[in-house]
């Protein structure tokens, strides 16, 4: 392991990536870790809520492909739960012993996906969602075996998300099933800009930037995904509350932003006005309501192999 920053960033700054723990320092394979953990959680999780929504799929067919989709994001969990295992993190016990309040992952994936309509519409938000900040970690990280694995994620996650702006195109022509997805949209929109986690004046670990883990910020992203996904929902027909600012050439948001989500009902309590990101914080580490459910039915395997008599 390198012994002082000074090496890193010069090494960061030569331009040669970090292909392990000898080549970096404390400090930087701490924050990878950070990241990692979060993209394998939320690969890994993103499994049962899909197949949640997947049992609603209008024919076989279209069930297949929801569960290809699940399919590849299990393999995606995989890749980067493996990256963790090289750098001495106990996967095994990550998996399947962590109490479920413990995932890092994002609080969207705790609101349960009941219909098809909700499941396309998390393709194409979710999805992009993952696909922006995957294709910014491939373009930019520092980290060789990341960039590398990514390769095969970047062009599967484009899959999932063409999969979502399919469907949405092909109910959008139907005004019963095209309401539906509005539906969707009105409350999963604005749970997606919250993925990208803190404003950037309130970010608290600099890290992904400084050593070259990503290369944008989290309000960057949060515009490059507005940018992809605004004009694909008024091209379809589906009002979203956001639009872009001629004049500034970013993409404004139309609802106080953050404010308050009505868990139960699926819907953002517009009327209270703009809350703090504190509040936001307390709700994600409270999790939702799908929290202990999808992690349960992660671990119930292994612990249903370790109750077998030897």
């Amino acid at each position: 392991m390198l012994r002082t920053e000074a090496e890193l960033l010069e090494r960061l700054r030569a331009g040669r990536l970090i292909e392990g723990l000898d080549t970096a320092t404390e400090a930087y394979v701490e924050g990878l870790k950070r990241t990692l953990i979060v993209s394998a959680d939320t690969e890994l999780v993103s499994a049962p809520a899909y197949l949640r929504a997947a049992r609603d799929a209008p024919s076989i067919n279209s069930y297949m492909s929801a569960v290809s989709i699940i399919q590849d994001e299990l393999g995606h969990a995989h890749i980067a739960y493996r990256m963790l295992r090289d750098l001495g993190v106990d996967t095994d016990e990550l998996v399947y012993q962590r109490p479920p309040k413990a995932w890092k992952y994002p609080y969207a994936f705790d609101v349960p996906l009941d219909r098809w309509e909700e499941l396309v519409v998390a393709n194409a938000f979710y999805d992009r969602a993952g696909f922006v900040l995957l294709s910014d970690i491939y373009q930019n990280t520092s980290y060789g075996p990341w960039k590398r694995a990514l390769v095969k994620v970047d062009r599967e996650e484009t899959f999932h998300l063409r999969h979502g702006e399919r469907w949405m195109k092909i109910l959008a022509d139907d005004p019963e099933r095209k309401a539906a997805v509005q539906r969707a949209v009105d409350w999963m929109f604005v749970l997606t800009l919250e993925w990208f986690g803190l404003p950037d004046n309130l970010k608290r670990h600099g890290e992904q930037v400084g050593y070259q883990l990503k290369g944008m910020t989290n309000d960057q992203l949060r515009q490059t995904w507005m940018a992809a996904t605004v004009p694909l929902c008024e091209r379809l027909g589906f009002t979203v509350p956001a639009h872009l600012e001629q004049a500034t050439g970013q993409y404004a948001i139309d609802v106080p932003f953050p404010m308050a989500f009505d868990e139960e009902h699926k819907r953002w309590e517009v009327e209270r006005g703009a809350i703090s990101w504190d509040e936001v914080l307390q709700r994600w580490r409270r999790r939702g309501p799908c929290n202990e459910e999808f992690v349960a039915m992660i671990q119930r395997g292994h612990r249903q192999l370790r109750a077998q008599p030897a």
